[in-house]
Order: C-alpha cells, then structure tokens, then sequence
C-alpha cells in the first residue's frame, strides 16, 4: 500500500535551512514521480517541487535558488531541501507520489510536515 511518509519539519528562523524528507517503509519510491507542495492555513496545496523517477526536477519560480530536490533511491527517500527561509514559507509540506501505469493511477499524499519559519 502506497503511504509516503515525510518528516524534517520543525521552527526555524528566518534565513535558516530546513531539509525534509519523503520516504515509504512499505514501498519502493524509485518508481515514483514526486511532488512537493506546501499548504499554509489560508490557501490551498500550492505546488513547490517535482522529481521524476527518472531524474527530471521542476521547482516553481518564487522559490527557484532556495529550494532544491534531490532524491536517493538506495535510501528510498526524496528530499527537499530549503534554504534562506522566509517567514512566508511558514506551511505544511507535503509530499505526493504518483505514477501511470497501463492507464492505471497510483497515487497517494504523505501526512504532511509543519515548517514554521519565525524568529
């Protein structure tokens, strides 16, 4: 059963570094595309990230220098890596794996991490 799983969150202040992770004791990731979104109470899962399971990386433009993904699929765990934080990335972040098969959807979100960015 697919359940990412992602951890790494916790405060942080302001122009700090913060790496979290993704990762599924259950099933192998490598397959998997994985996004990054984060969420914060007043608005919906904005995208932040994507990493291919073939190595392919997307990180949407606002946050583009800052943040980076990377994974390791012999850890079977994805990361994302924050830099020079802002209190405007104060959410909860999550990560979603999903992958096509013969027409067949496999998907799932993981239970999210809380990033509080404040001095």
């Amino acid at each position: 059963q697919l359940q990412p799983v992602e951890s790494g969150g916790g405060l942080v202040q302001p122009g700090g570094s913060l790496t979290l992770s993704c990762t599924d004791p259950g099933t192998s990731l490598g397959i998997y595309d994985i996004d990054w979104y984060q969420q914060n109470p007043k608005g919906p899962r904005d995208l932040v990230a994507t990493i291919t399971s073939t190595g392919g990386i997307d990180v949407q433009p606002y946050r583009n220098g800052r943040f980076r993904v990377s994974r390791d699929n012999a850890k079977n765990t994805i990361f994302l890596h924050m830099n020079d934080l802002k209190p405007e990335d104060t959410a909860v972040y999550y990560c979603f794996a999903r992958r096509l098969t013969r027409g067949v959807r496999y998907e799932s979100w993981g239970f999210g991490t809380q990033v509080t960015v404040s001095s």
